[in-house]
């Protein structure tokens, strides 16, 4: 364990650059400002306009129209809990080839709770902050997931959380279920051997495809979210996690079976919620916001709306029909038999081999000034870019049915594997089959309001900063 606990202390120091946007424009090409400082001094964060001043060691031209948009990385000197990427990667391959086996509403009520990158907590997926019998938690959100889950006293095994366990004998609101209810009865994930009795309290076991799983009784309890109150709100009360959480307390399911907590709460929010998620790991969040009250929007752009795709392979994933990709404004066909899933808990976006190839392959072309790099675990496409002060970076955009285009923000572009730059790659990974369910990654939905309204079974997509703070 203490040889994996250092390999975990690895993230932060590749994750300490803080992203920012500068200038918003329409151009195909945008800036990038790489400022190596020395990793041990104190940088704030903050936005600025491009000057003359920022140079290239090395110049390369390209801009289009003179306009630009320039992302800063500015080193962190303070010391976290770190994180080993290559784990991290392989673990989110891992939960990309699990999918794989398993291959505008009117109501104006609101909630909204601030939602930040969960790095601080050893996880690359986010975090929100909720309440659960009176007591806050911080848990993971997932829209790959129904059940709602955290960890309980007495506990088998529990790994290392922030939050002090939850302990049911304290909390008067707190009531199991037992297994002559509907609710277990139906449910998909309960082992029958559980049930010795109709009175026994039900049980759940939930695997993940990183080899994570959740084991325990199904519950109700009071559940607070923003100034939302959920009473008899079912939930996990796991007895035996094991896996990547990080320092969380568990997960907040966001799918579309009746468990999850959209579902739970459709009564109230009218089946609608959205996230803003930031691309700074650290002083910011974003929001998880429920219902469909779109003035507390902050976004840039219009929202623009896709219908979801039903995948009978598939049925609590939100599938999108994905029709093409611009590389740089260069358009590439794609044909997304059954849909592509949009994932807030998968990290790197997945392709299908033909559509990878042809994106890797275009932007290789545009960005072939720069000197490549060894590969990183799953990424294949990197780059050595120490010489520079800054690199001119091919837009990448994603095109959904009903002509619905969304620009993938200038973070979700390259992931730095070195805090120096000489490793810095590609965020998109390729599917080992044509067939396998293409997945839209948290990585490249940064600076996106994405609001998924499962009673018009759409999803819609619109431009906002989600560093709030």
């Amino acid at each position: 364990m203490e040889s994996l606990k250092s390999l975990l202390l690895l993230l932060l120091s590749f994750l300490v650059f803080t992203l920012v946007i500068a200038e918003d424009v329409n151009g195909e090409k945008r800036v990038l400002v790489l400022k190596h400082s020395d990793v041990h001094g104190e940088v704030g964060g903050h936005s600025r306009r491009c000057s003359p001043s920022h140079k290239s060691k090395s110049s390369n031209t390209g801009t289009q129209n003179g306009a630009i948009t320039t992302l800063e990385m500015r080193h962190q000197g303070r010391r976290y809990h770190h994180l080993n990427p290559s784990q991290q990667l392989l673990s989110d391959e891992a939960r990309a080839q699990s999918i794989q086996s398993r291959a505008p509403a009117t109501a104006e009520e609101s909630a909204q709770v601030p939602l930040t990158s969960g790095v601080k907590l050893q996880t690359l997926n986010y975090v929100v902050t909720i309440e659960l019998a009176a007591k806050k938690r911080t848990l993971i959100v997932d829209t790959g997931s129904d059940l709602t889950w955290i960890q309980c006293k007495p506990c088998s095994y529990c790994y290392s959380q922030q939050d002090p366990l939850f302990d049911p004998t304290l909390s008067p609101s707190y009531h199991p279920i037992p297994c002559s209810s509907p609710t277990c009865t139906t449910l998909p994930f309960s082992p029958s051997s559980s049930c010795a009795t109709p009175s026994s309290t039900c049980a759940y076991a939930l695997s993940y495809g990183d080899g994570s799983y959740t084991r325990g009784d199904l519950a109700r309890d009071t559940l607070t979210i923003a100034n939302a109150t959920a009473e008899g709100f079912v939930f996990g009360c796991g007895r035996s996690n094991r896996g990547l959480f990080g320092g969380a307390s568990g997960l907040v399911g966001l799918g579309r079976s009746s468990l999850s907590l959209v579902s739970q709460t459709s009564a109230r929010f009218g089946g609608v919620f959205s996230y803003c998620l930031p691309s700074k790991a650290y002083d910011s969040s974003g929001s998880l916001t429920l219902g469909a009250d779109y003035s507390v929007f902050r976004n840039e752009t219009q929202l623009m709306f896709t219908r979801m795709v039903l995948n009978p392979r598939v049925r609590s994933f939100y599938m999108l029909n994905m029709t093409g990709m611009r590389v740089g404004g260069v358009g590439i066909a794609v044909a997304s038999e059954g849909g592509v899933l949009i994932d807030s808990g998968t990290v790197i976006s997945r392709l299908p081999p033909s559509v990878y190839r042809a994106v890797r392959g275009e932007f290789l072309r545009q960005f072939s000034a720069y000197p490549v790099a060894p590969g990183f675990s799953i990424l294949d496409t990197c780059f050595n870019l120490t010489r520079y002060d800054e690199v001119n970076v091919p837009t990448l955009r994603m095109r959904f049915e009903g002509d619905v285009e969304v620009r993938v923000d200038v973070s979700g572009v390259f992931y730095f594997v070195k805090r120096d730059a000489s490793q810095v790659c590609l965020a998109l990974a390729r599917l080992a089959y044509e067939d396998d369910l293409g997945i839209i990654g948290n990585y490249q939905q940064k600076n996106l309001r994405v609001v998924y309204d499962t009673k018009q079974s759409v999803v819609g997509f619109a431009e906002e900063n989600c560093s709030y703070s």
